[in-house]
């Protein structure tokens, strides 16, 4: 039987600022960047970057692409609780971060393990403004499956609408976009890194 430690997952649920705060902190350390330097980078505020260091900030999804990008490291590196070996994640569980310009949530439910390079996400998408993602790190695949609902998901140039079981895989290194057609849309999205 596997034991779900309940408060772990309370605590990965919410939004894990002083983890997101030492990951950037570690991360900015080792590229040897200063604050402003890595603000520049990134394309944010640096004042917003001291408060998201202190963990007194309140990160967007957007900004911790950004940050990630700007680090060279997976979105996940900067959210994800160190995991066991057998983990049980109900909905509505694991370090959950939204959109500032969309009704979208990301669920980071497992990231890279050593020697893989691919993070798996839950997303949960309403109808409304799309959410127009940047390009992430070069190298960069998406691989999503619409679980329920409809989507309209893929390089912001040439996107393809999707329904519940369809599959598309694409570049993640140029910018794309998730629109949902439909409330209630749930999709699984694996992440591939080079």
């Amino acid at each position: 039987m596997v034991r779900h430690n309940e408060q772990g997952a309370r605590d990965a649920a919410r939004p894990p600022l002083a983890r997101i705060a030492a990951s950037i902190r570690r991360e900015r350390d080792r590229m040897d960047l200063s604050l402003s330097e890595l603000a520049k980078r990134a394309g944010i505020a640096k004042s917003t970057l001291s408060q998201l260091e202190s963990g007194t900030g309140n990160p967007s999804v957007e900004t911790l692409w950004a940050l990630g990008v700007a680090l060279d490291v997976p979105f996940s590196r900067l959210v994800d609780p160190p995991r066991p070996q057998v983990t049980v994640l109900r909905l509505g569980e694991g370090a959950t971060v939204p959109s500032e310009h969309a009704d979208y949530t990301a669920s980071l439910l497992a990231s890279c393990p050593p020697h893989a390079r691919r993070d798996l996400y839950l997303l949960q998408v309403e109808p409304g403004t799309p959410r127009t993602s940047e390009p992430h790190m070069p190298g960069t695949t998406e691989h999503v499956v619409i679980a329920s609902g409809r989507a309209l998901i893929g390089p912001s140039d040439e996107p393809a609408e999707l329904g519940p079981g369809d599959y598309i895989a694409y570049p993640g290194d140029v910018p794309h976009i998730c629109r949902a057609l439909e409330a209630g849309t749930i999709i699984v999205m694996a992440m591939e890194h080079k």
